[in-house]
Parts: C-alpha cells; sequence; structure tokens
C-alpha cells in the first residue's frame, strides 16, 4: 500500500520531458559534432553573408581569397571556443554603405574600418566597458532587436525571391521572358518546407543543391573565370584619410548596431536556443566583443570584409539543424578551401546560387528569430519592442531605433508607466 502511493507520488511530481531540440541542445557541452544535420546547420546563414560578401567583391574590388580566408579562420575559431553554432557575417552597416558608395569605398578604406573596429571591439572588452553598456540592454530591448532582424531578414529574403535578375552579378538567365527567379524560389521554398525536420536530407543543403545546379543550367558560368589558386592577397596601407573616412562612414553607424545585436543580442540569443548548456559561461557579450577584436584587426590589414557575431546568423544556423562549434569548423573549413585552393573557381561557384535561394535562406533565419517575441511578459515590454522594430523598418540606420528604444524602457520602468 505505501509503496502504491509513494509510486503515484513520484510520478505526480515528475517533470515533462523538453523539447528535443532543447535536450540536444542542453546535453551538448564539449562534444563537436560532424553529421550532415550539423553540416546543414553549417550553411545555413549563406542567405545572410553571400548578398553582402559577393557584392563587395564584385563593387568594391576585393580579392575573393582574402575575403573568404577571413571568414573561414574567423569560423574555424568560433566553433572550436565556443562549441555552439555561433555565426560570423559581414557588418551589415559596412557593406550597405561600401556597395551604395564604391568610388569613396575603396579596399583600404575598408580594411582601416576593420583596424578600428578590432581596437574599438579590444578596448570595449578588456576595459570591461561591453558588460557595461550591455545593462542597458533590457529583455524587451533585446527581443525588440531580434524581432527587428527577424522582419529584416523577411523583408529583404523576399526581395531576392521576386528580384528579376537571377544572380546577384545582375544577369537574368537564358529563360529571361520568365520570371525565373522566382520560380525557383517558390519551389525551393516549398522544398525546404517539407525538408525543414529532415535529418537525410537537411534543408540547407538541398536549397544549396538545387541552386548551384539551376545556376549552371540557366547559364551562370558564362563568362566566369574558373581557375584554381588563391586569388590575389596583399597588405593594405591606410592613408590617415582613409582612417577618417572609416570612422565617420562606416565605423560609428555600424558600433551601436554592433553592441545590441553582434555582443548583447547574440548572448541572449544563446541563453533562449541553448538553455542548461554548459558551454553558455563563453557565450558572453564581453567575449563576443573580444573575438570579434581579436580577428578583425589583423584581417583589417589585408583588405578582408569586417566581420562579427550575429542573432541572425545564430538563429539561421540553429534552424537548419546546427547545434554545436562542428558547424562553424566545417563551414570554416569550407571557406579556407574556397580561398586557398578554389580561388576563382570557389568564387564562381558561390556566385552561382540564385538569389531566390540565398533570400529562401533568410526567410526561415527570419521566421526562426521573431517567434522569440513571445517570452516578453507585460504590454510595457511588447511596447518597448515593438517600438523598436517599427523604428528600425523606417529609419536608415539601426542604431537609432536601439537608442530610443533604451530611452523609452528606462522612462517607462522608472516613471512606472502602465500600458
Amino acid at each position: 500500500m505505501n509503496t502504491t502511493t509513494e509510486q503515484q507520488r513520484d510520478r505526480q511530481t515528475e517533470k515533462p520531458a523538453p523539447p528535443a531540440d532543447l535536450a540536444n541542445a542542453a546535453t551538448e557541452t564539449t562534444a563537436l559534432r560532424f553529421d550532415r544535420v550539423e553540416l546543414s546547420g553549417a550553411f545555413g546563414d549563406l542567405g545572410t553573408l553571400l548578398p553582402i560578401v559577393v557584392a563587395m567583391i564584385l563593387i568594391n574590388k576585393l580579392s575573393p581569397s582574402t575575403v573568404f580566408l577571413g571568414f573561414g579562420l574567423f569560423y574555424l575559431m568560433a566553433g572550436y571556443y565556443y562549441r555552439l553554432p555561433i555565426p560570423v557575417q559581414p557588418l551589415k552597416a559596412v557593406g550597405a554603405i561600401a556597395i551604395a558608395y564604391p568610388a569613396v569605398i575603396t579596399e583600404s578604406v575598408i580594411g582601416a574600418s576593420g583596424i578600428i573596429f578590432g581596437v574599438i571591439l579590444l578596448a570595449l572588452s578588456l576595459t570591461g566597458m561591453v558588460d557595461q553598456l550591455a545593462r542597458l540592454f533590457s529583455q524587451a530591448v533585446v527581443r525588440g532587436i531580434q524581432l527587428t532582424l527577424g522582419l529584416i531578414f523577411l523583408k529583404k529574403g523576399i526581395e531576392l525571391i521576386i528580384d528579376k535578375d537571377l544572380f546577384m552579378s545582375g544577369i537574368s538567365g537564358r529563360l529571361s521572358g520568365l520570371p525565373v527567379n522566382m520560380m525557383i524560389g517558390v519551389a525551393v521554398f516549398c522544398m525546404v518546407l517539407l525538408l525543414l525536420d529532415n535529418k537525410r536530407f537537411p534543408a540547407a543543403l538541398a536549397a544549396l543543391a538545387v541552386g548551384i545546379v539551376s545556376g549552371i543550367a540557366l547559364g551562370g558560368l558564362s563568362g566566369r573565370s574558373l581557375t584554381l589558386g588563391p586569388t590575389d592577397m596583399h597588405l593594405i596601407h591606410p592613408t590617415l584619410a582613409d582612417f577618417w573616412t572609416a570612422f565617420i562612414m562606416l565605423i560609428l553607424p555600424q558600433i551601436p548596431l554592433t553592441i545590441g545585436n553582434a555582443c548583447v543580442g547574440t548572448a541572449e540569443t544563446c541563453t533562449s536556443l541553448f538553455t542548461g548548456n554548459s558551454q553558455l559561461s563563453k557565450a558572453k557579450a564581453g567575449k563576443f566583443a573580444f573575438s570579434m577584436g581579436i580577428m578583425n584587426l589583423p584581417a583589417g590589414f589585408f583588405g578582408a570584409v569586417p566581420m562579427c557575431h550575429g542573432t541572425g546568423g545564430l538563429a539561421a544556423h540553429f534552424r537548419f539543424g546546427a547545434r554545436t562549434g562542428g558547424a562553424p569548423i566545417m563551414i570554416g573549413l569550407f571557406f579556407v578551401v574556397v580561398a586557398l585552393v578554389l580561388g576563382d573557381l570557389g568564387f564562381t561557384l558561390l556566385a552561382l546560387i540564385p538569389q531566390s535561394v540565398l533570400g529562401v535562406l533568410l526567410v526561415f533565419a527570419g521566421l526562426e528569430l521573431c517567434p522569440l517575441l513571445r517570452s516578453l511578459k507585460t504590454n510595457e515590454e511588447y511596447f518597448v519592442a515593438l517600438l523598436i522594430a517599427g523604428i528600425a523598418l523606417v529609419v536608415p540606420n539601426m542604431g537609432w531605433a536601439f537608442a530610443i528604444g533604451i530611452g523609452a524602457d528606462f522612462f517607462i520602468r522608472k516613471m512606472k508607466i502602465k500600458i
């Protein structure tokens, strides 16, 4: 009788098992996985990385080998140290401004921006100022940043899907009388939706395979260089004018976004996605600032694209199956091979992926970020998060949205306003 009562009591107090994804994420500690699902997750963030990087190589005349070697080495370091699928992305504000003003933002200016960016982030990390600034970002502010990026990814992804040009180089493809890019995008979207949780045929790998095959079939190789071996890599020598241009035009718009998204937002998203994982002790805003600083400072002297971590990239890797540092290590090795072995051929193959395929990857990354808003509990928190997202979708510099959101959040809490 007593034994039965104790068994019933044990069953009543027994807690339900966590969802499979969170359970796996929580139990992964120092292990690195290198299976095909992890590989799929490794390529999940190409929708964010490739459009900016390919455009900067084509428009700003950067060396493909220098650019991809920088991303490869940074990914290898991030995967080995953090043991989580920490992303490496181009700086959004820097990329957008460089693409818009190629006559002013030259290779040496881009390199100077990487050097300045590295020095600033190292200083903020080593002095502890990043952790001090992180206190300004309440959960409502962080969720607002995540929602903003999710919506921007959705918007940009849809734009890439409906774009009339098939490739980022501006080529429309052989079947120019039809909306080929959109047709491929719709087909790949449906395929990814069907394969989203398929471990045998990972969605991101299937999407990229379809993209490259369709790119070749539609004339993406015409007129492109197919030579092997690294492209020219050299030291650059920025002038004082280059440093000044970089600081005013590239760094000032970028720093608020980096602290809010790449440092604080990435740390918070790690906590949300990898609850219970022992590696979270490393996933802190100050450490992310340090890793970005230590990689960008030397990369800048070679004219590499300035790089960061980011909430959206983490969500993209996670959405397509990445759960450990194995994913960053695999994509890092891939970029190193592209840089040092494939050279122009590797760049050509990546540029073959239709815009709509990259757009599909962006859409699903955005859909992973937006639902994080559900963790907010009060109307006041929702007000701050939605205010940040609303402003960021209108103003060209998201730093303004973050600053206004932080101010509104502080005012609401200080005045004890109820909404």
